[in-house]
């Protein structure tokens, strides 16, 4: 082994602690060491005999370390596909367009005043009192007309063999 393979040799403990603690993973750091002193052999030509080793080494490495560093900023991060599988499938919704389609036009083709208290209380949420109050009519007259807006919205999707509605107070 040449002399300057002995004093790299010296200095590898030193590398190896220091990399731990850069990378705190015992395999990256090792990659890391090994990085760094694959670049420090095939640089020996351009180490000046009579310098400090340890502090070429220890730039090298940390070098490395900034480059890799980098590297993985300007990338994204690799994600198997098994693991998010789930997040990127995305169910059909074509028949609850068409469920919403045929409600609305169910809806549109109610009466104003029923159509007015259906949209209130099941779409707004408001109650019963609040709907009355808005419209100047009495509460029975809220109840009387959202119960004929039901069943005339039921009845249409019954019809055409549409979605059922679930009864909202």
């Amino acid at each position: 082994m040449s002399k300057f393979g002995v004093d790299l040799e010296v200095h590898i403990a030193s590398l190896r602690r220091y990399a731990r603690a850069l990378m705190r993973n015992g395999a990256d750091a090792e990659d890391l060491v090994q990085e760094a002193l694959t670049r420090a052999v095939a640089r020996a030509d351009s180490f000046q005999a009579g310098t400090n080793l340890r502090a070429w080494l220890f730039t090298i490495l940390h070098n490395v370390h900034v480059n890799q560093v980098r590297s993985k900023a300007a990338r994204p991060q690799e994600v198997d596909v098994d693991d998010v599988e789930s997040k990127l499938v995305t169910p059909a919704r074509q028949e609850e367009r068409v469920e919403l389609r045929e409600m609305m036009r169910a809806v549109d083709e109610l009466p104003e005043e029923q159509r007015k208290v259906l949209l209130l209380v099941a779409l707004e949420g408001l109650k019963y009192d609040e709907v009355a109050d808005m419209l100047g009519v009495p509460i029975g007259t809220v109840m009387s007309r959202l119960s004929r807006a039901r069943e005339a919205v039921r009845a249409k999707l019954a019809n055409e063999g549409g979605v059922t509605l679930r009864r909202v107070k």
